[in-house]
């Protein structure tokens, strides 16, 4: 019998991202890592190819096919394509599809509306999950990290991911305060490609763009590991290719703007911090997740702006993920009578009384 719970289960976790998606299957661990982009033939609407094949086509396609990102902000923008993608992720690494119905847990960011949450968890049900639970980015970066939000201690967790950033305090088993930002990785790639364009005027596509930024971007000045970027582009004024060298301060400068909006988040959550509790993160201080966290000097520009110590939430990148995964193969530590309501229903992890954590639907 459990090994047929075992095909018919495999529990599976999603941290469904603008930028990222990554899969979690139980007894397996993260199975997928991928881009989250399709690309669609224009003419059939069928899709050829998603992940980081469709990623490598970007840019590079005939007319009739384009590549899209079915998420922006950190939710659904197209249901089909983003249900189609998930589809096609899942039957990756679910090989035999007709005993695959698993439990699912997706991440999703603090802020998101009921609407778009019944969007994803309509997602998982179409892809074919028997029962889909929703939590919060944080609480499962903070679950993937280790970190004791069960108990009465604060812990306080910034998940900077492709579209949004997600911050909150959290203690006794559920979030305290918390904030939700459509500010992420994406805008600090699109801040080097406008400082191009206006600069130098160098049209980058998105994919230099973004590796500029992980190979010389920074936050902190003294912090980047290259000093200076090569960089090849269009040249707007001729229309030819060309290639530049740029400064890494440069590069820093570019991304202060998306930066100083997540340190306004910060401080907005800290400025809402009740007291009693204040002094816990002083002591344990923030943890940093998401693949945006590995921006070099971003813990030093966030402990020089808040005056607490940051820190990269072990696996920064797999955190949310790992955290999901978690959350589902312990469910027996929450409220069985929220398990066992409709299948149709998604399951949220809510605010926590006299440490404990329950479930409910909504």
């Amino acid at each position: 019998m459990g090994g047929i719970t075992g095909l018919m289960g495999g529990d599976t976790a999603v941290d469904l991202g603008t930028a990222t998606t990554r899969v979690h299957v139980k007894n397996r661990g993260i199975v997928l890592d991928e881009p989250s982009m399709v690309a669609v033939n224009r003419a059939t609407g069928r899709i050829v190819a998603v992940g980081a094949r469709a990623q490598s086509m970007s840019g590079r396609t005939p007319d009739n096919i384009i590549t899209a990102r079915p998420l922006r902000g950190g939710v659904i923008a197209d249901f089909d394509l983003a249900e189609r993608m998930l589809r096609a992720f899942l039957h990756s690494v679910h090989r035999r599809r007709h005993l695959a119905r698993p439990r699912m847990v997706i991440a999703v960011p603090t802020g998101i509306t009921m609407v778009e949450r019944r969007a994803v968890e309509e997602a998982g049900y179409q892809v074919g999950a028997r029962k889909v639970y929703i939590i919060e980015k944080p609480m499962a970066a903070a679950l993937g990290a280790g970190l004791a939000v069960a108990g009465l201690t604060a812990v306080m967790v910034v998940d900077l991911g492709g579209g949004t950033t997600d911050v909150a305090i959290m203690a006794a088993g559920g979030v305290v305060v918390s904030r939700s930002i459509r500010v992420g990785g994406d805008d600090l790639t699109q801040a080097v490609m406008n400082l191009f364009k206006r600069r130098y005027g160098v049209l980058l596509g998105e994919r230099m763009a973004e590796e500029i930024k992980i190979t010389a971007g920074s936050a902190f000045p003294g912090t980047a590991t290259r000093d200076h970027a090569e960089v090849r582009g269009r040249s707007l004024g001729s229309g030819l290719p060309c290639v530049i060298t740029v400064p890494a301060d440069e590069l820093r400068e570019a991304l202060a703007e998306p930066l100083k909006a997540i340190v306004e988040a910060i401080r907005a959550v800290l400025d809402q911090c009740p007291p009693e509790l204040a002094g816990d993160l002083m002591d344990d201080g923030i943890s940093l997740a998401g693949r945006g966290a590995q921006l070099s000097g971003l813990d030093q520009l966030l402990e020089e702006q808040t005056g607490i110590t940051v820190r990269p939430a072990g696996d920064s990148v797999g955190s949310v993920v790992l955290g999901a995964a978690s959350f589902l193969q312990n469910l027996s530590k929450y409220d069985p009578m929220a398990m066992a309501r409709s299948d149709r229903r998604v399951a949220a992890w809510v605010p926590a009384t006299e440490g404990r954590a329950w479930l409910r639907s909504v």
